[in-house]
């Protein structure tokens, strides 16, 4: 994987024996979430965020090999996304990686203010055209629900009064 996205992304670290570790570092103000939720728009499962290293993708290629090369391909599609903000050609705050993923009840609404087509929101790459995993949902504040935690099961005493009721 290092080799096929070398030119593409920096390698962060470097063995005595040449193997590399399997972290990308963000570029041009795309955070590892950014690359992590347009990688479910292209049809691949999140990678780990953030661990060993802050600031970078965790990527463990588990895929057989014709995953593999659609993933690294993936990888790079994204990294030229990220290229068109380097450039200026692209808004730094309203450009493809933000404000992922794409769910079909964003791609169907009547309002649409991203800076790409709906169809390259859907489709960044031809093979998704022929069979697609859909996000069910948008972006969420990844980490509200680790900071904010809601109890969604009854009161114990509730629970009691039911059991007692049910055995009654």
């Amino acid at each position: 994987m290092a080799k096929h996205l070398k030119e593409h992304y920096p390698i962060l670290f470097r063995g005595i024996n040449g193997t590399v570790a399997h972290e990308l570092i963000n570029i041009a103000g795309i955070k590892p979430e950014d690359v992590a939720k347009r990688l479910i728009d292209y049809g691949f499962h999140g990678p780990t965020m953030s661990w060993p290293v802050l600031g970078t993708l965790m990527i463990e290629p588990t895929e057989s090999e014709a995953e593999f090369d659609r993933f690294c391909d993936a990888i790079i599609l994204i990294r030229q996304e990220i290229a068109q903000i380097e450039k200026g050609n692209t808004d730094i705050r309203n450009n493809v990686p933000k404000g992922l993923p794409h769910p079909p009840s964003l791609l169907m609404a009547d309002a649409w203010t991203k800076p790409n087509s709906r169809e390259y929101a859907a489709f960044p790459a031809s093979w998704l055209k022929i069979a697609k995993s859909w996000p069910s949902i948008g972006r969420v504040d990844n980490v509200y629900g680790d900071r904010n935690l809601t109890c969604t099961q009854l009161p114990v005493s509730q629970l009691a009064d039911e059991s007692a009721a049910a055995t009654g």
